[in-house]
């Protein structure tokens, strides 16, 4: 697997980290020795068996690490080398492994619960779920992106219209490990603003405004039950965890649940 995804134009960031992992067989962190001559091999060979000349950054990179076997390499050296489309993803994909840790952080800074956050409040959220997944923040990882590209970068969410100054929490939820990304597969149970709201209203059964643990749970077992294809039961715990890791001590309001269950906006005007 990992010499096809050595024979792309273009890496993802699950492939990229599978790479590593693939080359890092003792699981210390780092390619060395063995295994990074391994590596330099088996890269040289996918280039040219899917027709791709080394790009300069390889080429310089062999050139220095081809009959050095003492030499080792880490993620951000490897990051720089492969062609990678979402570098910035990687250095906090290695390091987060919550997706209830990611929701957290991102409710402090989306007050309004819209969705998004300011992209100059971009580097603050992402230095708090370091800080949250008890991970060291050194102001040099964040060099492995550029905040302006990244807000840019939104066109890629599933959401409705938005402001390209703000980045939306389904951008970010790329973040996660894909099996800790959850919101990925709600994506396939969205709802229209209308359906929502009876959805809402039907399982906050003491119409008190806000769902807690036990209707959210209800939400989910029957969501479950009716999208087995997507939603895994076993995985309810996961969910309403993370989901409520959104909730305001406990209480989950139509806003915050609208980022994980609504496809429109849910503060915008209704149509006529």
């Amino acid at each position: 697997m990992a010499n096809a995804y050595l024979q792309g134009v273009e890496i993802s960031a699950s492939q990229f980290l599978d790479i590593f992992h693939h080359y890092d067989n003792d699981g210390n962190g780092y390619i060395e020795g063995k295994e990074l001559q391994s590596f330099i091999k088996e890269l040289q060979q996918a280039r040219k068996q899917a027709g791709l000349e080394l790009t300069d950054q390889m080429k310089a990179f062999v050139q220095e690490y081809e009959k050095n076997t003492d030499a080792k390499i880490g993620i951000v050296e490897l990051v720089q080398i492969l062609p990678t489309e979402e570098n910035f993803l990687l250095f906090f994909r290695q390091q987060l492994k919550s997706c209830a840790e990611f929701m957290q952080a991102w409710r402090c800074y989306d007050a309004d619960h819209s969705g998004y956050i300011e992209a100059d409040e971009l580097k603050n959220f992402l230095k708090d779920l370091l800080q949250k997944a008890k991970k060291p923040y050194d102001e040099k990882n964040f060099l492995l992106c550029d905040m302006n590209d990244i807000s840019v970068s939104t066109s890629c969410c599933i959401l409705p219209e938005h402001n390209s100054s703000n980045v939306c929490v389904f951008f970010f939820n790329r973040l996660l490990p894909d099996e800790e990304n959850f919101l990925l597969k709600f994506q396939n149970v969205k709802m229209v603003r209308r359906e929502f709201n009876k959805i809402f209203e039907l399982y906050d059964q003491d119409e008190n405004g806000y769902m807690d643990e036990n209707e959210l749970d209800a939400l989910l077992k029957d969501l479950c039950e009716k999208n087995k294809k997507v939603l895994e039961v076993n995985k309810i715990p996961t969910y309403k965890t993370a989901i409520m890791a959104l909730s305001d001590g406990g209480k989950l309001y139509r806003t915050e649940l609208a980022l994980v269950l609504c496809a429109e906006d849910i503060s915008a005007p209704a149509p006529l």
